[in-house]
């Protein structure tokens, strides 16, 4: 072996026994009886698969129009304590998922913050329901396309957008044509982790308790610790890992030239 080979094969030893080890076992569970029939006729799969793609791709939608715009005006609309609201969103990247939903249960349950300061209940069911579970995940996630975007408006030249405007040309078609083709990688790479997340998102669903809000992560929960089904939730479990390295193939392939 070269001398480079020694140095690959701890850290790939590593990946093998945390990741492909555990990985053979689930496809190997899967496969027992009429584990994937039983799943793929079910109509709870089907349902579960249809709400976890609304929810990712809503949150995401939400992530980035709201990301984009806080990155733009924090990069270039400078104000007194844009560092500060900087370093917290760094911040907000190490928080567990959970808080959200906890946070969310405080300000909008029943007995929460909103309805004591309003003296009744003027939320509704917002707390249970899937619109809660959105907004829950674009609170959280809203960073993950923030935080690149940031990275890329750092070194973006700002004479472009001086000469732009000089000429006459509206924010929207300064955004439209200098801005996004030179934050379009930042905000695809962003945009790419935010929907892989939000489809594997499984605390701030079981913590808000959304009630018709199964997803695929509950979905594997329920089959695995409630019904004691261990092949379904296998089958689950490895639907989720080929859907999540779909949409990494995609993301290559879109980003990154096919390499």
């Amino acid at each position: 072996m070269t001398r480079r080979a020694w140095w690959l094969a701890p850290p790939l030893l590593l990946v093998a026994g945390f990741f492909l080890y555990p990985l053979y076992f689930v496809v190997r569970e899967s496969l027992t009886g009429d584990a994937w029939s039983r799943v793929a006729s079910s109509g709870r799969f089907l349902d579960a698969l249809g709400t976890t793609v609304m929810v990712s791709l809503a949150a995401t939608a939400g992530c980035v129009v709201l990301g984009t715009f806080l990155a733009l005006v924090l990069a270039f609309t400078p104000f007194p304590g844009a560092g500060l609201v900087t370093r917290l969103v760094d911040t907000l990247l190490a928080f567990p998922s959970f808080l959200i939903a906890l946070a969310f249960t405080f300000l909008y349950g029943s007995a929460g913050i909103v309805n004591a300061a309003a003296g009744r209940e003027v939320m509704g069911g917002f707390l249970y329901s899937p619109w809660c579970v959105i907004a829950a995940e674009i609170t959280f996630y809203t960073p993950f396309v923030m935080r690149p975007l940031l990275a890329s408006f750092k070194h973006f030249p700002r004479e472009q957008l001086d000469v732009a405007a000089s000429l006459g040309a509206r924010p929207w078609r300064v955004f439209r044509r200098v801005v996004l083709p030179e934050a379009w990688p930042a905000l695809g790479a962003g945009a790419s982790l935010t929907l892989l997340l939000t489809l594997n998102e499984f605390g701030i669903v079981l913590f808000i308790g959304a009630k018709d809000v199964e997803t695929l992560p509950m979905l594997v929960h329920s089959f695995g610790v409630v019904t004691f089904d261990l092949p379904a939730a296998c089958v689950v479990a490895v639907i989720e890992v080929a859907l999540s390295l779909s949409l990494y193939a995609v993301y290559r392939r879109a980003f990154g030239g096919g390499r």
